[in-house]
């Protein structure tokens, strides 16, 4: 599966690194090992909030930037980060997930999980229309405002709203997904290393699974 940022996204944010990864055979009991990195965000919070970490300051000024108040949207790393904070876990809900979700925590860097077999053709991640269809999580639809950074396919379904903010119930990972595209993007000044070593994480962590990753 194709990923490509648009040109007018690059441009509005030149420090954005981008991270990919397929994996194929993924299954509800995928064993993985999510202490480690949770343990790992776990001690940095314990330094302080958040909200202090370059990488989410980073965001904050690129939803800014995008009209977004930042406390009202916060990309997905910091969200989860905050509920680790006050509440000392993370769901459980599917395991490659799980592992995501818990890398993302580890290293304070969003990382999406798309179901490829939801996706038409090529995605793009560039700015809304306005006429794209997003489906939430509850199945209702909605349509991005014209303007907005969001992940959108061949057919014109966003499977992201707001950029790194939220993604979309359509191409949620399911019991029956086999498939997955990880994408992880970042915007601090380290970000093309952190990038990097967060999908060589989540790579090892899924190869020793017995899950057959690819990177681009």
């Amino acid at each position: 599966m194709r990923l490509q940022h648009n040109p007018a996204v690059r441009a509005d944010h030149p420090a954005l690194a981008v991270g990919t990864l397929s994996a194929t055979g993924i299954t509800p009991d995928t064993p993985v090992d999510l202490d480690k990195f949770l343990a790992r965000a776990v001690r940095r919070l314990a330094d302080g909030p958040e909200s202090e970490f370059p990488e989410i300051q980073a965001w904050r000024r690129a939803f800014a930037k995008m009209g977004l108040k930042p406390t009202q949207y916060r990309c997905a790393s910091e969200s989860l980060l905050r509920r680790l904070r006050k509440e000392g876990t993370l769901p459980r809900i599917h395991p490659v997930i799980d592992l995501c979700n818990a890398v993302s925590v580890a290293y304070a860097i969003p990382v999406a999980v798309l179901d490829v077999a939801k996706i038409s053709g090529s995605l793009e991640v560039r700015h809304a229309r306005g006429d794209e269809k997003y489906v939430t999580f509850a199945g209702t639809v909605e349509h991005p405002n014209p303007g907005e950074v969001i992940f959108a396919d061949e057919d014109g379904q966003a499977h992201a709203r707001r950029w790194t903010n939220r993604q979309s119930g359509h191409s949620a990972v399911s019991a029956t997904t086999s498939d997955v595209l990880i994408v992880s993007e970042g915007l601090h000044a380290t970000a093309a290393e952190d990038v990097g070593l967060l999908i060589e994480a989540i790579a090892a962590e899924l190869t020793a699974a017995g899950v057959q990753v690819r990177r681009p």
